[in-house]
């Protein structure tokens, strides 16, 4: 008999079960099982023993799920190092890497089974068989090529398909095939073709194909020498490269040395649909190899792309978000990390709240693999590291082509309110280069940080504002729906037309978001095609294509948004950005504000004068001598940083400490304070001066639970496994104390 531990998609250690070897599992299989008295849950075998544990009723694993493995060894150690670095379970990593229906679950097994992903499939084509033959075809594109051309050139190429594939049965895949759906059904409807759906069939790889590159610069060959270099040493590179520098032009290169040897490469982007236009490019150099993913997809798509990949041949290019890094890599090559810096590739919803950029370093050195982290305003975790000599720094500071950096002009906000030269939110400055560029012919980006028409109305009589009940912030002004609603939990009522506290009419709306700015630029400019582009009006990925393409091909002359303008987009248009409130960005309360301020701007400017006439970018600011205004104005990163550095190692934050943030929840507000006091002084027993907190949360009541949190700072130096014990300890006392019963804790560890 032999048994098998078990991780189940809980917050639960592995389990033991005894397995049957008639069965044929392996380590990394998915397996059924039952746990408790009445659930079946899919679990992934993690190590198999024939030595007889203590505990003698054991429950037998039911069936394999998959007829290859889930999980590779190597990706095994990379979850295992998920677990202890984000000191969560391995259930809980399994639960957030598999996606919904690749884990399928039940009361009875009928209802597993039915939640149970089909092995992935697609569409096939072919000629119908009296057509398959060489000589038939040839006979009937003859008779009917001048008269119906589409036609036979598509059924020409269904056979050249078929021979270079080597499809005995003449089927070939569908979406190899360039024809609507109109004209498929045409022919199928002539009985010239047939179609079937079938398993997916890995696509055979010639290791030696040939891809057509771009032809890079000389700048950007030597950079790519350099991250060669790097990865012949066995570092990590980080590419610094400006905006418009042509970063990703070294990327398909690095590519495709790997895709020819056969090896897989993974690139993640900070967000799959603003990244289109990269992803558009990446599926036309290699084509039938590209596979994207991300939270947009079905549930079914998701999982039958990890099932897809689990036995995928190697030669795989995987484009995706930050989960995109629990996809199998059969044989991992490269790992690129596009925008390095961006925050969205920290997870933190649920455990584990990992960092994707830091799982990617941690995945080349277990995987093997060669890894690039790209970014036009780096992490000064990932620049002090380059620094240091842990990373290969590789810089490359010159535009593709003859594109030049766009000119920064300060526009002073308070001087503009003096002289009488503002105009609503815009100081005449900026007015006068929009109107200068849409003279030309040019396009405008207007960058505004907050969506929607006011952040809050308030009374003007007795200082009221709406707030959600909820989460204890002030409701946003959405004049589209006539609705004031809650960012964090979605809680919206219509828009008071009087004060319910003092029942006055006199209600102002207090600042301005996307919307207002798009209503006022409209009536400043009546003659413009003006659109938004933030979280309201990209409600779906057709949306956002469409807004995107019309900007794209010049039907829009203004487009005002959010920062989902800073990532990837090259618009060749554009001569004129303006940065509305830079205030809003430089007094954040959060001690990367400085830094994430310069990137934010600095990825906003690099949106101006991609093209040969040289753009030019306005910042709206109170605070004109800011060191960071500055900094921007001189496209001095290394200033920026090199002070940031300095402040964060006086005070002692990352990148020369780590943080660990425990935040506590609750529904009565006494209960979780007397329950964070007591977690503070226990840590403090381990940690001394370490601990800060407890504080209320930034947002102090989230969906109906008030929260509190408290920061462990751990200096660089220090050991972290040491740390994660005495946590451990800390974290084990509150189980047995009823002071903590129902009390929700979590764990960030590396907290931004």
């Amino acid at each position: 008999m032999l048994y098998a531990q078990v991780v189940l998609p809980l917050a639960q250690p592995a389990y033991t079960f005894s397995l049957d070897e008639a069965l044929g599992v392996n380590v990394g299989d998915a397996v059924v099982v039952q746990f408790g008295s009445s659930r079946y849950y899919t679990g992934i075998v993690w190590s198999i023993s024939d030595h007889e544990p203590e505990f003698k009723r054991l429950k037998p694993i039911i069936k394999r799920l998959y007829t290859t493995p889930l999980l590779q060894p190597h990706a095994q150690r990379l979850w295992e190092w998920v677990a202890e670095y984000y000191m969560c379970s391995l259930g809980e990593v399994m639960r957030l890497a598999l996606p919904t229906l690749a884990k399928p679950s039940g009361k009875t097994l009928d209802a597993l089974d039915q939640r149970t992903i089909a092995a992935p499939s697609e569409t096939y084509i072919a000629l119908s068989e009296e057509l398959r033959s060489e000589e038939t075809l040839a006979a009937y594109v003859s008779r009917h090529e001048r008269r119906a051309p589409r036609r036979t050139a598509t059924m020409d190429r269904i056979a050249a398909l078929a021979i270079e594939r080597g499809a005995k049965d003449g089927f070939v895949p569908r979406r190899l095939v360039d024809a609507d759906v109109a004209h498929i059904a045409a022919l199928r409807s002539k009985h010239l073709i047939t179609t079937e759906t079938r398993p997916r069939e890995p696509i055979a790889r010639d290791c030696h194909e040939q891809f057509l590159l771009p032809q890079l610069s000389t700048a950007q060959q030597r950079a790519l020498e350099e991250v060669v270099c790097a990865h012949d040493e066995g570092l990590v590179a980080l590419l610094h490269g400006i905006t418009g520098s042509g970063k990703t032009e070294i990327y398909i290169h690095l590519i495709a040395r790997e895709l020819a040897a056969g090896r897989d490469v993974m690139m993640l982007v900070p967000e799959i649909v603003i990244t289109s236009q990269l992803i558009e490019r990446l599926e036309y150099i290699f084509e039938g190899r590209t596979t994207t993913y991300h939270s947009r997809l079905t549930p079914s798509r998701r999982s039958q792309t990890l099932l897809r990949l689990a036995s995928a041949e190697g030669g795989e290019l995987i484009v995706g978000v930050r989960s995109a890094v629990f996809l199998p890599m059969r044989h991992p090559g490269l790992i690129i990390v596009d925008e390095e810096h961006d925050p969205s590739y920290k997870q933190s919803d649920a455990q584990p709240r990992y960092n994707a950029r830091d799982m990617a370093v941690s995945m080349g050195r277990i995987y093997k693999a060669r890894v690039v982290l790209g970014s036009a305003t780096p992490s000064l975790e990932s620049y002090i590291n380059a620094l240091s000599g842990k990373y290969r720094y590789v810089s490359l500071a010159e535009r593709w082509g003859d594109a030049v950096p766009p000119e920064v002009i300060i526009s002073d906000t308070l001087r503009a309110v003096k002289r009488g030269e503002r105009k609503i939110h815009f100081n005449a400055e900026l007015l006068q280069h929009i109107e200068r560029s849409l003279t030309a012919g040019e396009q405008v980006i207007l960058f505004q940080n907050r969506r929607g028409y006011a952040p809050y109305i308030q009374c003007r009589t007795c200082g009221y504002s709406p707030r959600c009940p909820h989460c204890n912030v002030t409701l946003t002004e959405h004049r589209s729906s006539g609705r004031m609603e809650c960012h964090y939990c979605g809680y919206s009522i219509p828009r008071p037309t009087m004060c319910p506290n003092c029942e006055t009419q006199d209600l102002a709306t207090m600042g301005f978001g996307t919307e207002k700015v798009e209503e006022e630029i409209q009536r400043l400019y009546p003659e413009a095609r003006v659109a938004r582009l933030d979280g309201d009006t990209s409600t779906s990925e057709s949306a956002f294509r469409r807004i995107v393409h019309r900007f794209e091909s010049g039907d829009t002359d203004i487009l005002v948004g959010t920062q989902i303008l800073t990532k990837g987009f090259d618009f060749g248009g554009v001569t004129t950005v303006g940065i509305l409130n830079a205030d809003n960005l430089l007094s954040s309360p959060d001690f990367r504000a400085t830094e994430r301020a310069f990137q934010l701007m600095m990825q906003v400017a690099g949106r101006a004068g991609r093209r040969n006439d040289r753009g030019r970018v306005v910042i709206q600011t109170s605070q004109p001598s800011h060191p960071v205004i500055r900094n921007l104005v001189a496209a001095d990163y290394q200033a920026m940083a090199a002070a940031e550095l300095a402040e964060r190692e006086k005070f002692g934050y990352p990148p020369y400490s780590r943080l660990i943030r425990f935040m506590l929840r609750h529904k009565n507000f006494d209960t979780l304070r007397i329950a964070s006091n007591i977690f503070a002084l226990w840590l403090r027993q381990k940690f001394g001066s370490r601990v800060m907190g407890p504080v209320s949360a930034a947002v102090e009541m989230l969906r109906g639970e008030h929260r509190a949190e408290i920061v462990l700072k751990i200096e660089s130096g220090a050991s972290m496994a040491r740390a994660r014990q005495l946590i451990g300890e800390v974290m084990e006392a509150t189980k047995g104390d009823s002071k903590f019963k129902n009390v929700i804790l979590s764990i960030d560890v590396d907290a931004s």
